[in-house]
């Protein structure tokens, strides 16, 4: 059934594997019941789209009462089991007992129902004493014994009541944790001892961390190891820009750059990442402080800014703050990582292959909400990244400068600047040619996450608070800030 390639891939974009999902349909469908009793068209608006003097109390029910046995919400009516109130193996006996046909529920949905029920499976009515009611399904019910993957596991969960009763624990614990993040997170005395590679675990900190003077040598020995500033702020951004707020998956702790999948992602490749940190590990490795890859990854990205700044004149000293550790492949679920990986970085004027309608500056606002950065700050690093140079593949789009490699403010300066005259170089409008108001001559090359600073009226403001005179140490401090 193609009901079956719509559960499996939405229970894969939550990092459920068939086995999970079995057992989270068969054990959630063990309790309760669908409501679906009366007319759709009785029920009201949603609450966003309710009327004002509702309160927010939408999909108001006019059908009777609108509670109780004339609720409506999926339009399918009835429940799965003839124990809807108890935990127990009702619901593989149920589906496994009988045979299915399509009936309409009263709401006029599709649902399925026994072409006889058998005696012992008939339900009592949840509100009318003495009412029984056959067992229902729902087509996503019928893809466990019609789908031969998702069969062959509800079979064995029949036969093995004490295996479903422990896979279901393990994915609903899962399913309701793991929007939480990093195991470390996780608080209080319930917190499982057990380690699991889904809460994308890191080792604890052994030892003493890294103390100033050992940062101070480090810092110095990355300076003079012959990477340039591009390639360290490129690299440290590339670890820490897969983080993300809603989950707090991802990010620079565990150094899961240098592992599959993300070490073979398009952009890291053409970023030439594994380069950069190759030379961090040699470096890592000859010293005697006790400090991890993903620490010199972030340490490296601080040294490329103060080396960008002092180039362009200035001596400032980016925060570090020292304690990640490094994960290994065995505590890294590769399948699941693979949804970090990122097909756009406006930050480093990279997009795959456009496969969506959502315009590039759509995308980089979800990347900056993403990361937790607020507008002057994302302002601020796309300004500065572009100005060290740090888009992937050396490309030069958006480097609004004569001098990259220096952080400077020159990406504001000349963005904003009114004697240059910009135009679309194809229908796509996605790539753009400047060129010299007065006399014509080619200028720049940018992509809309670049020119997006000028035309908005908001982003421009900011960018012309960052091109005015002492605009580049405001720009350096909300940058290193955002860091």
């Amino acid at each position: 059934m193609k009901s079956a390639q719509d559960v499996r891939e939405t229970f894969a974009r939550m990092g459920m594997n068939d086995r999970e999902t079995v057992a989270l349909t068969v054990g959630g469908h063990t309790f309760g019941k669908m409501h679906g009793n009366g007319s759709p068209d009785a029920v009201g608006e949603a609450p966003e789209g309710s009327k004002i003097h509702q309160q927010g109390f939408g999909w108001a029910n006019k059908n009777e009462t609108g509670l109780g046995e004339y609720t409506v919400t999926s339009g399918l009516e009835g429940a799965w089991t003839p124990t809807p109130t108890q935990w127990d193996h009702s619901y593989l006996n149920t589906i496994f007992a009988h045979q299915w046909e399509v009936k309409k529920s009263p709401a006029g949905a599709n649902q399925w129902e026994p072409v006889e029920v058998k005696e012992g499976y008939w339900v009592p009515d949840a509100h009318v004493p003495g009412k029984k009611n056959p067992p229902v399904m729902n087509t996503a019910d019928m893809a466990m014994i019609t789908d031969p993957a998702y069969l062959e596991i509800a079979k064995e969960y029949h036969e093995n009541p004490d295996v479903l009763v422990d896979e279901f624990a393990r994915a609903w614990y899962k399913l309701l944790h793991r929007d939480m993040g990093p195991r470390a997170r996780y608080l209080g005395p319930q917190v499982p001892d057990e380690v699991l590679v889904w809460q994308d675990p890191v080792p604890e900190h052994q030892g003493p961390l890294v103390n100033e003077q050992q940062i101070a040598t480090l810092k110095q020995q990355i300076a003079d190891s012959g990477l340039t500033a591009r390639q360290l702020v490129g690299t440290a951004w590339a670890s820490a820009c897969t983080y993300r707020q809603t989950d707090h998956r991802g990010g620079a702790n565990g150094a899961r750059i240098r592992l599959d999948p993300q070490i073979g992602w398009d952009v890291n490749v053409r970023a030439g990442v594994a380069e950069v940190i190759d030379r961090l590990e040699q470096l890592k490795d000859a010293s005697d402080a006790n400090i991890s890859l993903a620490d010199m990854i972030v340490l490296g990205g601080s040294v490329g800014v103060e080396m960008a700044a002092k180039a362009a004149g200035h001596d400032i000293t980016v925060p570090f703050t020292p304690g990640r550790t490094d994960a290994t492949q065995e505590m890294t679920e590769v399948d699941t990582f693979a949804f970090l990986e990122p097909r756009h970085d406006a930050f480093r004027n990279y997009m795959q292959t456009q496969t969506t309608s959502i315009p590039a500056e759509h995308l980089m606002i979800d990347r900056a909400f993403m990361l937790n950065l607020s507008v002057p700050q994302m302002t601020a690093l796309l300004g500065g990244m572009r100005a060290i140079g740090a888009n992937v593949g050396d490309s030069d789009e958006g480097v609004l400068t004569d001098r990259p490699g220096q952080l400077t403010n020159d990406f504001f300066v000349n963005l904003v600047d009114m004697g240059t005259v910009w135009e679309p170089l194809d229908e796509s409008e996605e790539r753009f040619e400047g060129r010299d108001r007065a006399t014509g001559k080619k200028k720049w090359t940018a992509t809309r996450v670049d020119l997006v600073y000028g035309s908005n009226s908001q982003l421009r403001a900011i960018a012309e608070e960052y091109a005015a005179d002492g605009g580049e140490k405001r720009m350096m401090d909300t940058s290193s800030a955002a860091g």
